[in-house]
């Protein structure tokens, strides 16, 4: 081999090198990135005939497993949606209190009960009557605590949606951005690997917002899919998903019923976003949360009802009123009345009316016996209203051999398409607990599948990471071994040098 030709493959190698730890060092520069895969150069070998040249670096490429990857999108999915869940029912769970704890509703229930029962030993107790009162008012205000709370996570719902489809836009704009620059790079022969990088941010991004999945194009575009099959555009319209902000009320429903619907090229796409953060506000706004509220709204009206039938109107509606119950769907006259549930207003007046009673009953055999109340300057030690209470508003039946009315467990909520989830409770403390539970069973539900969603996201994570992610001792052993190869081809450019000079003053006269 000649000097030309050493001197040759030396120069090369060197430019070889430092290209490679140029490579190195943005790999270790981006080391803690997330969605960073780590980027090397190929290179092939050089020859002529037969005799070795050197290498000639190749593209820079991206060392991933791209199935893992999607996998992982896919559950990343899951874990946002059930995550954006849970945070919504914990704010229930922290309102209504534990079944039994002393604060829920059922336990408020079971305290009036006995304050009911206190005074029916002395019903003539102003004190008593006091204490009776002010059970009633601390079981109102709890189940107006309750349902304010799924009134405000709702309405969190619809304002987090409205943000997330602006995030979604924005996502798909950027995806959009990244894939134009692909393609022109790879149609130029240029490495795409940086470009790629950031687009698989761009997708992790998206993959937590709502469900979908990514198929990379030959020419290195990219198409996105929902989980319902739709395709997501990248390029063109800069907005193509839109919504509007609203403000929502106990008789807002979707679809249909005042609830903004999510569209994509004018047509209604809400109910096929499905996963991820915005797939689960979705979900809380208009199904999960409405069922809350409906179950809420038809205990607090089955309770103001069995008082009132049994000639105490001791709960009503801020006007003071009991809802009528009449109407179709079947809560069309008391949505949201467990937000506004409070203790009558005369009654909270003159507390002695928990004796003597605020209404006749005319007596009917399938519903309430008759009834008249205590009139005024009436006995003292009155207690048939006290009886009527305790036997019958807070029993199973309405009067002796006759079954309450069954609360609504279906054909629930504004538009009547919600359903309770439980059978119809007998009793009004079964109601209570029914309610409270299946709040909580909802909640525990999530956080049991979101601690296993996590487990596998994790799994997933380590997986792509151990074969994709920057690896700090490898690069740092390439990079010895760089170097190492770096100072051996400058020996031999040295002793090349040398070489010429020593020939050069050989030949001169």
């Amino acid at each position: 081999m000649g000097m030309n030709a050493a001197l040759s493959i030396s120069a090369t190698e060197i430019d070889n090198i430092n290209s490679q730890l140029a490579l190195i060092s943005h790999n270790l520069a981006n080391a803690g990135t997330q969605d960073y895969a780590a980027e090397s150069i190929s290179q092939t070998a050089v020859t002529a005939d037969g005799v070795g040249m050197g290498a000639r670096d190749g593209a820079v490429q991206r060392t991933i497993d791209s199935q893992t990857q999607a996998d992982l999108f896919a559950q990343n999915g899951t874990a946002s949606s059930l995550a954006t869940q849970q945070t919504a029912l914990q704010q229930i769970d922290a309102a209504q209190g534990a079944v039994g704890s002393g604060t829920d509703i059922g336990s408020l229930l079971g305290a009036l009960q006995d304050a009911f029962s206190s005074l029916a030993g002395s019903p003539d107790n102003q004190t008593q009557q006091q204490a009776t009162v002010a059970a009633a008012q601390a079981l109102a205000t709890q189940i107006n605590q309750v349902g304010n709370a799924v009134g405000t996570q709702r309405q969190a719902a619809q304002d987090a949606i409205v943000s997330g489809v602006a995030q979604l836009n924005s996502t798909l704009s950027t995806l959009g951005g990244l894939s134009d620059q692909i393609v022109a790079a790879q149609a130029a022969g240029r490495s795409t690997a940086d470009l790629e990088n950031q687009r698989d941010a761009a997708e992790d991004t998206l993959s937590q917002l709502v469900g979908v999945r990514f198929l990379d194009q030959p020419n290195g575009d990219l198409l996105v899919m929902t989980q319902s099959g739709i395709s997501l555009p990248i390029h063109g319209t800069a907005a193509p998903v839109s919504t509007s902000p609203a403000t929502l009320g106990a008789s807002v429903y979707a679809p249909g019923g005042g609830v903004p619907a999510i569209t994509l090229g004018g047509q209604d796409v809400t109910d096929q976003l499905t996963g991820g953060s915005l797939g689960a506000n979705i979900q809380l706004r208009d199904r999960i949360l409405p069922t809350l509220q409906a179950s809420l709204d038809e205990f607090s009206d089955t309770l103001a009802t069995r008082f009132q039938a049994q000639g105490l109107t001791l709960f009503t509606d801020a006007a003071g009123n009991v809802p009528s119950g009449e109407g179709f769907p079947a809560q069309s006259s008391y949505l949201g009345f467990s937000s506004e549930i409070q203790v009558n207003p005369a009654v909270s007046a003159n507390p002695s009316l928990v004796r003597d009673g605020t209404n006749a009953v005319p007596g009917n055999r399938v519903g309430a016996s008759a009834f008249t109340p205590n009139p005024a300057g009436g006995p003292a030690g009155f207690t048939a209203l006290i009886s009527r209470v305790l036997t019958y508003a807070f029993g199973s039946e309405v009067q002796a051999g006759v079954a309450q009315p069954p609360p609504n467990v279906i054909g629930l909520g504004p538009a009547g398409t919600l359903s309770a989830g439980f059978a119809a409770a007998a009793d009004l403390t079964e109601f209570a607990t029914d309610v409270t539970s299946a709040e909580a069973a909802t909640s525990a539900g999530v956080t049991n599948q979101l601690s296993t969603s996590q487990g596998l996201q994790k799994t997933l994570q380590a997986q792509l990471a151990s074969g994709s992610s920057v690896n700090m001792d490898a690069q740092m052993s390439q990079m010895i071994v760089l170097q190492n190869a770096y100072a051996a081809n400058a020996r031999v450019m040295s002793a090349v040098q040398s070489m010429w000079s020593q020939l050069t003053q050989a030949v001169q006269p």
